[in-house]
């Protein structure tokens, strides 16, 4: 097995243990397929770790009978799905109905949008520390809910919250108490948002956005969004690609500032990027949303189903206070 399989393999053996709590006496289907180096470096990873598991090429049989593989399942079981894209089973909607049956599932998606060069760290991303993320993220929560208010400082630039914050969602690979068991990896957010949007304004430099294309987009010098009431009312240092997603955003629905993210996992940072979005969006430090859509927080004629967007952008984020006190600087969180 060559080296990029095997840091793959030590990894993995880690989310199976610790974070899924796999028992390897249980029953394990992994789908995936062969269509980039990635998500067969990643599927070989999975037949290591998991000899005993069904191996499926997504390509090579019918959608009949990958349905018929997780026919005998039962819960906790595991399925595993390894994608260049996203596999679709026309109406099946593949994670959504195997967590209905109680099954665990950890998908790995758009794996053929990462270049060779970021394979590296694509795989580093995968590591699972269970100290550092329930640790921190226990204690980010606790901070984000009970929290009056927040400043997001991005050197020059001031976003001010100026009111509470919905309940914190944790993404720490610690599934106590949920309904579902795993998700898409690799891991690392505690996310909110303020529970008045309105009472968000200032200004927030950001050096990453999620282009129409759903990829990783770095503009050569940071663009300044400027917020008022919860929106962005100007981009300053746009580029063409950031206009573009504006005037996407704009065309149906205002662009309102939504999620607060709160990145843990260290394989990525600003200088340390992947092509997919989804998959940066785990990086160390601060993301928000711009758009209408968030579908874990409903808000009054925002309901999911009646919004459309939702599109991550990365704050050069220099420090962020919750309640006069630091949380994040130098690269780090420090609760």
């Amino acid at each position: 097995m060559d080296a990029p399989s095997v840091s793959a393999a030590r990894h993995l053996r880690d989310v199976l243990s610790l974070a899924i709590a796999h028992d390897p006496a249980r029953r394990a289907v992994v789908v995936y397929d062969a269509r980039s180096e990635l998500s067969r470096i990643v599927a070989e990873a999975y037949r290591v770790c998991l000899p005993g598991a069904l191996h499926i090429d997504f390509d090579a049989v019918t959608p009949e009978a990958v349905q018929a593989a997780f026919a005998p399942l039962g819960p906790g079981d595991l399925v595993v799905l390894v994608q260049s894209t996203s596999f679709r089973l026309e109406a099946f909607r593949i994670r959504v109905e195997l967590f209905k049956r109680g099954l665990a599932v950890v998908e790995h998606p758009h794996l053929g949008r990462m270049v060779p060069a970021e394979y590296g760290a694509y795989l580093d991303s995968l590591a699972y520390d269970p100290a550092y993320y329930r640790g921190v993220g226990a204690k980010l929560k606790a901070r984000i809910d009970a929290a009056a208010g927040a400043i997001l400082d991005t050197g020059g630039a001031e976003l001010v919250y100026a009111g509470p914050f919905e309940a914190a969602k944790l993404n720490v690979g610690d599934y106590t108490g949920m309904t579902n068991v795993g998700g898409q990896f690799p891991i690392g957010e505690v996310f909110t948002e303020p529970q008045d949007l309105t009472r968000v304004s200032g200004r927030v430099r950001i050096v990453v956005f999620g282009d129409t294309e759903f990829c990783v987009n770095v503009p050569e010098v940071p663009i300044t969004l400027v917020v008022e009431g919860g929106q962005v009312v100007a981009a300053e240092g746009s580029t063409p690609a950031f206009d573009a997603v504006l005037a996407q955003i704009r065309a149906e629905e205002p662009v309102w500032l939504r999620e607060l993210g709160f990145g843990m996992n260290r394989a990525f940072t600003r200088e340390r990027t992947v092509t997919d979005i989804g998959t940066y969006e785990r990086m160390c430090g601060v993301h928000l949303s711009l758009g209408a859509k968030h579908n874990i927080y409903n808000k009054p004629g925002m309901k999911r189903g009646t919004t459309r967007f939702h599109v991550d952008v990365f704050a050069a984020t220099e420090r962020v206070i919750l309640d006069g006190e630091v949380v994040y600087r130098d690269g780090a969180w420090c609760v």
